[in-house]
């Protein structure tokens, strides 16, 4: 592991050599997950850095995740979307998660927002909603802020309560209201789950029973760091399958990836339409 000393420094050489191909500022920071990959070419006068050209940075090894900063504007507002994250199932330590989230706070980002696909367990919602994340549950021990602290980036002990920015929430589903699409939006608890496996019907009950409403395997991470960094999170989950045992459809990644690009435009609208009020 490496010590804070090292960590900051790797930090700040990624962050001078991004800094160096950028000619603005970026505002809001989109992390887009699985089915949200095609917004990151809506960006307009976009500039892209591969993300094995960035000085320390870890690589996505994740199918359909491109690897790759793209700074822009989008909405009218400066952004920078990263197509493509990281997970614990790829192999990566959770204290090496911590190192995106830290990169963008260097940057000068001042909103972010996480974007996944996720699995449904509330019984009376549907695939292709999108959930407007309220909290999360994660039960696995580790965390991206263990080890000893960097206190550039944060306190020992951050405080969670409001993780998930209310006033973002609420700008969220104002906008989902004025979009029509208010009866396909929900808001609800994230539940991580580590992968790569897909969850088995018994821990879908058991997620359902101790308050979980999706389930996924990201996100939770960044959330948690940024929490640290004191930067404000909105998290959007595109609701792309009923979660196993909640239909018969068999879970797989193509059903999935499928699943999101049916229903993928509906959310970048939604996306375009907060970015735009921000």
């Amino acid at each position: 592991m490496h010590n804070p000393e090292q960590i900051w420094q790797e930090l700040q050489e990624a962050a001078g050599y991004i800094q160096d191909r950028i000619q603005d500022t970026p505002e809001v920071a989109l992390i887009l997950g699985s089915a949200l990959g095609p917004l990151a070419e809506e960006i307009e006068d976009p500039i892209k850095i591969a993300y094995k050209d960035v000085p320390h940075m870890l690589l996505s090894t994740a199918p359909g995740h491109a690897g790759q900063f793209v700074f822009g504007r989008l909405a009218g507002k400066r952004v920078v979307a990263m197509s493509g994250r990281f997970h614990y199932y790829e192999g990566y330590e959770f204290e090496a998660l911590a190192q995106p989230v830290r990169l963008l706070k260097l940057l000068g980002v001042e909103t972010l927002v996480l974007t996944n696909a996720a699995g449904c367990v509330r019984t009376d919602w549907q695939a292709n909603d999108i959930m407007v994340i309220s909290d999360h549950i994660k039960f696995m021990g580790a965390s991206p802020l263990r080890g000893a602290n960097i206190p550039q980036l944060g306190v020992r002990f951050p405080d969670t309560t409001e993780m998930y920015t209310p006033r973002l929430r609420e700008l969220a589903l104002e906008t989902a209201e004025e979009l029509g699409q208010s009866e396909t939006t929900r808001q609800g608890v994230y539940f991580f789950m580590p992968g790569p496996q897909y969850e088995t019907p018994a821990e879908i009950r058991a997620v359902r029973t101790l308050g979980g409403d999706a389930v996924g395997m990201s996100t939770v991470t960044e959330a948690i760091t940024a929490a640290q960094c004191g930067l404000p999170v909105l998290g959007l989950s595109l609701l792309t399958n009923m979660a196993a045992g909640l239909s018969e459809m068999t879970l797989s990644e193509e059903e999935v990836s499928k699943s999101g690009e049916e229903s993928g435009a509906r959310m970048a609208a939604l996306l375009k339409g907060i970015l735009a009020k921000l």
